[in-house]
């Protein structure tokens, strides 16, 4: 029987140190095998914290011995993907009768992956979702993340690319479901 999935918790401001640190650590080595060297680099452009979803409560981390090993969140706001340097970022509120959730920012330390932890915090998030009266969410999945999402029943959009400042292109696919 494997070890039982530690609790998650709403991330405060004061998790942002280390969450900068997992995410870095989970860019760099979980998407390593399904981008190039430059779409990788590219990906700390469009990819990173995003301080909105700290302020909203609505992001959670999972904590193994002391350290961050996963975290990820939802939005009510219109943003679909990015950290707080991100261009074309929108705070704009969503309205859940006609518009879709965001689940946002998922990483996994690599020294914890496929234990189970993403798949909590996306569980967390939906029920969030749900209980704010959203009947749907959508994500913008790395070529990495989209195979937990599609065994979580999430369902392929399209695929498309973030444009970077550095004109490298970082594929990214565009996933929803009900809720």
């Amino acid at each position: 029987m494997s070890d039982p999935i530690p609790p998650l918790r709403v991330a405060t401001p004061t998790d942002a140190p280390a969450l900068r640190v997992l995410m870095d650590r989970s860019i760099r080595r979980l998407l390593e095998p399904f981008l190039t060297a430059a779409e990788l680099a590219a990906s700390f452009e469009v990819m990173g914290l995003d301080t909105q979803l700290l302020a909203d409560g609505t992001y959670y981390v999972i904590e193994v011995d002391g350290r961050l090993a996963a975290s990820g969140g939802w939005s009510r706001r219109a943003t679909l993907f990015g950290g707080d340097h991100t261009a074309g970022r929108d705070a704009a509120l969503l309205d859940p009768a006609a518009e879709p959730a965001r689940v946002r920012a998922m990483y996994t330390d690599p020294d914890f992956a496929r234990r189970g932890l993403g798949r909590r915090i996306l569980e967390a998030c939906e029920a969030a979702a749900r209980a704010e009266g959203f009947g749907s969410a959508e994500l913008a999945a790395t070529l990495g993340g989209a195979p937990l999402y599609r065994a979580c029943g999430w369902r392929e959009v399209e695929p498309f690319h973030a444009e970077t400042a550095s004109g490298v292109q970082v594929p990214l696919v565009r996933m929803a479901k009900a809720l």
